[in-house]
């Protein structure tokens, strides 16, 4: 009943909002949006921003909520309302179509997959990675090289008309894991301390890292395909790899020495909210050098949370500052979603009348499943729960989400690297591979067990041995 209510609610505000907004006569679906109204002073009208500010914000936290008590991941909610708002025209009504190509919103929306991917990084442990060591590395290697090749391969099946590089593109989108959603889920099955959970996390790490090179590598080829160059010799790729790799590199070697100076620098000063400053000034630093080198900005966000750590703005903790992550919560908490809504604006839901579409779907989610589960061969030790690691590998979440945003923006020969009905393709995978995670994962680790659990038991019937000849 209370849902009920909190439904009917946010249909009336946005009934309320809509009857007086200037979303409430838009262009017909489909058409470029117009850009943003003036006042009579010359001056942006900043009440549309409002608006769709009010109504992307009501749609996530609703989203959210409701995906939430089923147990869900609340970005799932998020993606599905940004669905529902975006395919609204269907019912007649346009009111909710300028959102889709807000210039405002669109910003907001790359703000916040930049401070999505900071917070991923500040997430990350490095000296976890290498506690897990090989297993990680092997895990990571698998689950990239295999879903990249199975998305490559089915692109090309539903898209035989399509530039080797668009599906190059595709391939990139299933190669991340979302860490974010796969310790939410272990830490819900209580599973987040056996070694199955550290090698599952390491290696959805290492796993975005090598997404993160093949994404730049793509993103440098179609720069290179439209700048002028008919088709790039295999150097000129080693020399994308290899600028990833190296900024990659170079930032965690020397973007430890650059934060402990910002930092050192800033408590000298009296002024408030600091460490939070410095901290965004960090990542957006180190996004505007990935991006003016030719690589993607969220590459460099997600290496400035790599490089801080705590160790790096220590006295600011104890003269009783909040950890970064703590102080930059808020800020997600209003960007973010924005992101996830707004990517399930842009899926079109009349491309599913198309079989063709429907078949990609469903193939390009198979081989996003089943590429995962090659994880498990990464795993050399005995006694681990293999399927759990591969398994745990499947959520694509943010990370995909990102990708074929960037895809959707980019442009190859006149045409979007990342058309309409590739974008819904994607959503529908993941969607549905952060929908399946934590049944199954719950079901490989009721049937097989994990190692924490196994060495109680094999502790036990020592135990017992040992007890055994004494009575």
């Amino acid at each position: 009943m209370r849902n009920l209510k909190m439904s009917l609610l946010f249909l009336l505000a946005l009934v309320l909002l809509l009857h007086s907004s200037p979303f409430g006569s838009s262009s017909p679906q489909g058409e470029e949006a117009k850009p943003p109204a003036e006042t009579p002073s010359g001056e942006e009208d900043i009440a549309p921003i409002l608006v769709a500010l009010i109504i992307i914000l009501l749609a996530a936290k609703m989203g959210g909520d409701l995906c939430e008590r089923i147990g869900q991941p609340a970005v799932l909610g998020e993606l599905v309302f940004g669905v529902v708002l975006g395919n609204f025209y269907l019912t007649g009504l346009n009111w909710f179509e300028p959102l889709k190509h807000h210039v405002t919103i669109d910003v907001l929306a790359q703000i916040g997959v930049i401070i999505l991917l900071f917070q991923v990084g500040l997430e990350s442990n490095v000296e976890q990675m290498r506690s897990v060591g090989l297993s990680s590395f092997l895990v990571a290697t698998f689950g990239v090289i295999t879903p990249f090749f199975l998305g490559w391969g089915v692109s090309s099946l539903f898209m035989p008309q399509a530039s080797v590089f668009i599906h190059i593109f595709v391939g990139a989108t299933l190669t991340a894991t979302s860490v974010g959603i796969t310790a939410r889920v272990l830490q819900d099955l209580q599973k987040i301390t056996t070694k199955e959970a550290r090698i599952i996390l390491g290696g959805a790490v290492i796993d975005d890292i090598l997404g993160l090179i093949i994404l730049s590598v793509a993103v440098g080829i179609i720069t290179a395909v439209n700048a002028g160059e008919p088709s790039l010799h295999p150097s000129q790729i080693l020399i994308i790899i290899g600028k990833a790799v190296f900024f990659l590199m170079g930032a965690l070697a020397l973007g430890g020495i650059l934060s402990r100076s910002m930092f050192a620098i800033a408590l000298r000063s009296k002024a408030r909210g600091l460490l939070i400053t410095v901290a965004l000034l960090f990542c957006f630093l180190l996004a505007y050098v990935a991006n003016r080198i030719g690589l993607a900005p969220i590459v460099g966000a997600f290496a400035a949370g790599l490089i801080l750590d705590e160790v790096h703005y220590r006295r600011f903790l104890e003269r009783g500052e909040h950890r970064i992550e703590e102080l930059l919560q808020p800020i997600s908490n209003f960007l973010v979603p924005i992101f996830f809504v707004h990517m399930g604006m842009k899926v079109d839901l009349t491309s599913f009348g198309n079989l063709g579409v429907i078949g990609f779907a469903g193939v390009l989610t198979l081989a996003a499943i089943l590429g995962k589960q090659v994880c498990s061969l990464g795993v050399y030790e005995r006694g681990l729960n293999r399927w759990a690691v591969g398994v745990g590998m499947i959520p694509r979440g943010e990370v995909g989400l990102i990708f074929v945003g960037i895809g959707s923006q980019m442009v190859l020969g006149g045409v979007p690297v990342i058309d309409r009905n590739a974008f819904s393709a994607v959503v529908i995978m993941v969607i549905v591979t952060t929908l399946i995670t934590p049944p199954l994962l719950k079901a490989v680790f009721a049937r097989g067990g994990d190692s924490q659990k196994k060495g109680e038991e094999q502790t036990q019937e020592l135990n017992h041995q040992l007890k055994a000849p004494q009575e």
